[in-house]
């Protein structure tokens, strides 16, 4: 699609020629996020400032009927900001700032654009915590995480984007500007409208302002690598450290054998144990600058070792020893180079299922190709696992009809903190009823009435 002269006019007139980019001018970080979707040149790049200009933008695009595909630090792993052909690539590169902090109401006010990274920052500057935190903090943007409601490693103690959010600005697909930025927790004034558009993927509107909640700073983090000899242990463990360390725990990420083995053969990491245990785990948690916090912890794992229920523990005993517990668990950024090819996927299995289902899942992958490699990790107290299927000279795609099918058996969601985007759009009916969908449907053009927002993710209108 050409975008006529008179859109291409009135758009240069409200973000001036430095905000507009076409043809090859449009930089390679547009036209691809960091999914598997093939590169695409979207048929102009608009980056506004202010959120009045996203609005007049938006309302440009909704009067010539122009497709528009949102974007922020495009490390989505969907498919959901990668441009298609003739759409208008709308980046909030440039609504990018903490606006205010307020200590007092404990709340941080945010641009959309804003990476993660500066906002865990400036809220320590603060004295606070800003409670989600995810691997790709310095690229990733606070609007992406609230379209996506994105997880992270702290979700067991400070939940979802969805729950760090008190308030949101959104342009609707014809330029209008609805904000509700109230330093309130509690509001029960009608309908909840701001919770409609996190995890919507800007299919439903555009956030430009968030105001987040903020939580106190931690003190005395304990940090545990431990060796568990199953996952019905393994939750025994979690269960137990909950109930004994009260709401101190911070993370409890769980890595698989292949897993392990990929991050010490082609990652390069020292193998910590002995044997290679079923899982291996980091646990941590917030314990405070008191000995006795110190003490607490290593007692309570200590006693999970003597009942058997962890085969070996190693407690960090400096900032070095923590970096290194948590540099096996982000190894997969650096052994998936060293891999062949593969498939990734992004799902929630229950946790009474989870054994069932890791065990159903390395059968069914080696059914279908003996040389597949299944690498499992994730966040096991959320039941999020993180699964990659690597082989060489053989069709991929195949292996994401068999884990999906296989979380449709176990109940799950095809999506647990990544978003549906385009990739998982073919499989949402495996998570989502036909009422549901219908619903999801009746929304969008509700709100979208000339589908220019994101059309195609999530759903196939």
């Amino acid at each position: 699609m050409t975008v006529p002269y008179d859109a291409l006019a009135a758009l240069t007139e409200v973000v001036g020629s430095g905000g507009l980019r076409s043809g090859d001018a449009i930089p390679v970080r547009n036209r691809k996020d960091a999914s598997k979707t093939e590169e695409g040149l979207p048929a102009l790049l608009v980056m506004p400032r202010t959120t009045g200009e996203v609005s007049a933008v938006l309302s440009i695009c909704s009067r010539f009927s122009l497709p528009v595909v949102v974007q922020g630090g495009m490390t989505g792993l969907a498919g959901g900001a990668a441009p298609m052909a003739g759409e208008v690539a709308l980046s909030l590169e440039r609504l990018n700032g903490v606006e205010e902090i307020d200590p007092v109401n404990r709340t941080m006010t945010v641009l959309a654009g804003t990476p993660l990274a500066i906002v865990q920052e400036k809220a320590a500057e603060a004295g606070f915590l800003y409670g989600v935190d995810l691997g790709a903090r310095g690229s990733c943007t606070i609007g992406g995480n609230v379209a996506t409601n994105a997880g992270g490693v702290q979700v067991l103690r400070y939940g979802m984007t969805r729950r760090n959010v008190l308030g949101v600005e959104v342009v609707t697909a014809d330029g209008r500007v609805i904000s509700h930025l109230k330093k309130v927790v509690k509001n029960n004034a009608g309908y909840d409208w701001t919770q409609l558009f996190i995890g919507s993927e800007g299919t439903l509107g555009v956030v430009t302002r968030v105001l987040l909640a903020l939580q106190p700073a931690v003190t005395g983090i304990q940090t545990a690598l431990c060796a568990a000899g199953s996952i019905d242990k393994a939750l025994a463990v979690l269960n137990r450290l909950e109930a004994r360390l009260g709401g101190s725990l911070l993370a409890f990420e769980a890595m698989w054998p292949e897993y392990m083995k990929a991050a010490t053969e082609q990652g390069g990491l020292p193998c910590p144990f002995s044997a290679r245990p079923e899982l291996t785990l980091v646990v941590e948690a917030a314990m405070g600058t008191a000995a006795a916090g110190e003490d607490a912890f290593a007692e309570a794992l200590a006693e999970l070792a003597e009942e058997g229920l962890l085969d070996d523990v190693l407690i960090a005993q400096s900032s070095r020893d923590r970096q290194r517990f948590w540099a096996y668990r982000e190894a997969n950024y650096e052994f998936y180079r060293a891999l062949p090819p593969g498939i990734h996927f992004d799902v929630s299995i229950p946790l009474g299922a989870m054994e069932t289902a890791v065990t159903l899942l390395r059968q069914r992958v080696a059914a279908r190709s003996s040389a597949a490699l299944p690498i499992v990790f994730g966040h096991l107290a959320d039941s999020n696992l993180h699964l990659s299927v690597h082989a060489e000279a053989i069709d991929l795609s195949g292996f994401a009809d068999i884990v999906y099918a296989l979380v449709e058996e176990m109940q799950g969601s095809i999506s647990a903190e990544h978003g549906v985007g385009v990739l998982k759009r073919p499989y949402l009916g495996m998570s989502r009823s036909d009422a549901e969908l219908a619903l999801m449907t009746s929304l969008k053009r509700t709100l979208d009435p000339g589908n220019i927002l994101n059309r195609g993710r999530i759903l196939p209108v």
